[in-house]
């Protein structure tokens, strides 16, 4: 039966060279991959009390809304992917790699404290080619939708009940120092994660899910980068589906957040006491045009109990969508209201389940572990290459 690989090599007339196959999530030297990657310099105060200069204790209202037992969030929503270099191919002069990838989205609810379930799920497999594999030149989205729909008839896939959902170009001009092809296939691949945690929030607002007392909270940043292709490819556009979005990012660059004066304010992070946020500061990125943000950052884990100062605090971002919010901040008492639900979610812990422990959120690290479990094992998916 004909495989994935030769088929990919006949139809878009390459030359595969039947390299090693390795998850890039297995192979590759650990690193810190940060969810904010554009330099944050405040200008504005992002919150309506002008008069808060310091970090503000929220423990009182954290206590106060256990107690009611009337928790903000009731969704938790998080994306993952697993990438994976199948082989090298070559068009003219040039080798390129084909990346493949697992994609999961979930999206679970909490009705009850003791009800978490499923509520939106989907899964992908996607191929990520460069562009000079439409070797005829026609329209790249006819022409990597007919290569797909012939892959998909290939016995080797239907016998075994499987079918790749996209083909999705990469860039393929000439590499400038420092990049690699390999980032830019993985890039379109987590691109098609991001559309579809964009997917799911447009869903759940129009069945109005979410409302003022039904949050959704999302891992990692809300600074969606504009695309150049996709439905949802603007978040300026959709940011009124953001009402009742909240993002937390585990991992964050404090050193990218600057004061004012262009001074960094990592330090003033570094020393968060516990249950003390920030003042929230507002921000615009080029990256997201035409939408502002209110950022702040919480602490959840006493310092004494971790292993470096910025472990135990989030970073929350919240989209400004009235012209009120764009103007003065979001509502101080709101920041305050979604700080004290967040200190709510910090038990239990992953410990020792997961070496990010200090910065999950159980019912985040419930989701993502959800996703996880519903992966094709690594050597049952390279084998289909």
């Amino acid at each position: 039966m004909e495989k994935i690989l030769s088929f990919i090599a006949k139809e878009t007339s390459g030359i595969c060279y039947k390299s090693f196959k390795y998850c890039f999530e297995g192979i590759e030297v650990p690193k810190v991959i940060y969810d904010d990657k554009q330099s944050i310099t405040v200008r504005r105060s992002g919150e309506t009390d002008k008069g808060l200069t310091s970090s503000k204790s929220i423990i009182e209202l954290a206590q106060k809304i256990s107690r009611d037992n009337k928790p903000l969030f009731k969704y938790f929503l998080d994306g993952s992917r697993r990438t994976y270099k199948v082989d090298d191919i070559a068009y003219g002069n040039r080798l390129y790699p084909i990346i493949a990838g697992q994609i999961g989205v979930a999206c679970c609810q909490r009705k009850e404290p003791n009800s978490f379930k499923k509520a939106l799920y989907t899964s992908s497999l996607a191929l990520a080619l460069p562009e000079c594999a439409n070797k005829d030149n026609l329209s790249s989205e006819l022409y990597f939708n007919s290569v797909i729909q012939k892959l998909n008839s290939l016995a080797s896939l239907k016998n075994r009940k499987i079918s790749i959902q996209k083909l999705l170009p990469y860039p393929d001009r000439a590499l400038k120092e420092g990049e690699k092809y390999e980032h830019k296939g993985i890039a379109k691949i987590h691109d098609e994660m991001i559309e579809t945690e964009k997917r799911f929030v447009k869903k759940m607002v129009h069945e109005k899910m979410l409302n003022l007392d039904s949050y959704l909270l999302k891992d990692g940043s809300l600074q969606y980068q504009k695309m150049k292709s996709g439905d949802f490819r603007d978040l300026c556009s959709l940011k009124s589906n953001y009402q009742c979005v909240v993002g937390a990012s585990k991992a964050f660059n404090p050193e990218l957040c600057k004061d004012k004066n262009n001074r960094s304010i990592a330090k003033q992070i570094a020393d968060l006491e516990l249950f003390y946020r920030t003042p929230a500061f507002m921000y615009e990125t080029e990256r997201v045009p035409g939408v502002s943000f209110s950022v702040w950052y919480l602490r959840l884990r006493d310092v004494r109990k971790t292993v470096n100062p910025f472990d135990g605090i989030l970073k929350i971002e919240k989209v400004l969508v009235t012209d009120s919010e764009e103007e003065n901040g979001l509502d101080s008492d709101e920041i305050d209201r979604i700080s004290a639900n967040i200190i709510n979610e910090r038990n239990p812990t992953c410990y020792a389940s997961d070496n990010r422990w200090a910065n999950h959120l159980y019912p985040i690290y419930l989701t993502e572990n959800f996703i996880k479990s519903n992966y094709l094992s690594d050597t049952y998916f390279l084998n289909l290459f």
